[in-house]
């Protein structure tokens, strides 16, 4: 899955968005921090290829993105809206395809303004990025052409200033886009020398007026990366997935909480201060052994706690901590959901 897939709704529940075969479940907490509910199917018996796409705004609605099969030997793009965490998401609507149609071209990346209006980014047939993206009254604007090349990987993100920026990886280097103004497409605004492992992007708002791009390099490190200076390493990374990323106040500090599947099996956990990469991190290890695929996504709760939740696809074991009430980052028991 692309982006985070635990998210705080704006009743304050969290939810879960979970692959299942040709589908995607959701479940969500009857009530902030209790019990939750059973799976739901999203959009009815609409068969999906693998690889969903979630963003979130400031509203707390979340947009879902994902590839279906089309005619035979072709797909389109779908979009779903989730208003409310105890509602049923919107049912899959048809966005097209970068190129009109044809096959897959790489997995979407979505993220939303603070308009509430998503934008949708994916790899197009000529190996640069296309972007749709939602009008303020309804409906969506046309396929523009975002130009780059060779693109690999996509991570989208919202700054803290409500406009969107992209970040992909290309061989040997990484792209940033942003906008100038809310409402316009991302511009192309630097690019640096960096060798990020497949799967291992994730972007993150960092300050009112920057966001920052973990991913691992080609040696094993886990870097930082902010537009306008160098990728910074930060610390190696606990195992070979992507790392996620969630701000959160610990000790009255403004830190940066990562987390991984470690070599061991287990979820590690690293927290700094944010944007001060210089001071250095160290993992922590925490919970049961995972199995291999296992994926871990962090999020705050309706009591601005962090909440970490694991999730197996081979198994389809979800297991959830929170932190507890309490000065340091100390955690509850994992607990299945």
């Amino acid at each position: 899955m692309i982006g985070d897939w635990l998210l705080r709704g704006r009743d304050g529940r969290l939810t879960v968005y979970l692959p299942s075969g040709d589908a995607v479940l959701c479940r969500a907490e009857r009530f902030p921090g209790g019990p939750w509910e059973a799976p739901r199917r999203i959009g009815g018996d609409q068969k999906l290829h693998p690889g969903l796409a979630v963003g979130q705004g400031a509203d707390g609605y979340a947009h879902l993105v994902a590839w279906r099969p089309t005619v035979r030997g072709e797909s389109g793009l779908v979009h779903s809206t989730h208003f409310r965490p105890l509602l049923a998401p919107l049912d899959w609507n048809p966005v097209g395809h970068p190129n009109k149609k044809g096959k897959r071209t790489g997995p979407p990346a979505v993220a939303v303004d603070a308009q509430g209006r998503a934008h949708l980014f994916v790899r197009n047939d000529g190996g640069g990025v296309s972007m749709l993206g939602q009008k303020e009254k309804g409906g969506w604007g046309p396929w523009r052409d975002l130009g780059g090349q060779d693109v690999q990987e996509l991570a989208a993100v919202t700054g803290e200033s409500g406009r969107v920026e992209l970040y992909a990886a290309v061989p040997g280097g990484l792209l940033h886009w942003r906008q100038e103004t809310p409402g316009t497409p991302p511009v192309l605004q630097e690019e640096t020398e960096a060798s990020a492992r497949p799967g291992t992007l994730r972007a993150l708002a960092t300050s009112p007026e920057r966001t920052t791009l973990f991913f691992t390099d080609g040696s094993g490190e886990v870097c930082a990366w902010r537009p306008a200076g160098k990728p910074a390493p930060l610390i190696a990374s606990a195992g070979p997935g992507p790392v996620r990323a969630v701000r959160c106040d610990i000790g009255g500090h403004d830190c940066t909480l990562l987390a991984q599947r470690s070599t061991s099996g287990r979820v590690a956990f690293a927290a700094y201060p944010t944007q001060r990469e210089s001071a250095g991190a160290w993992w922590t290890e925490s919970g049961p052994a995972l199995p291999a695929d296992a994926e871990v996504s962090l999020a705050l709760d309706g009591d601005g706690r962090v909440a970490a939740a694991t999730l197996s696809p081979s198994t389809g074991q979800l297991l959830l901590t929170r932190r507890k009430a309490e000065p340091g980052l100390a955690l509850e028991a994992w607990r299945a959901v």
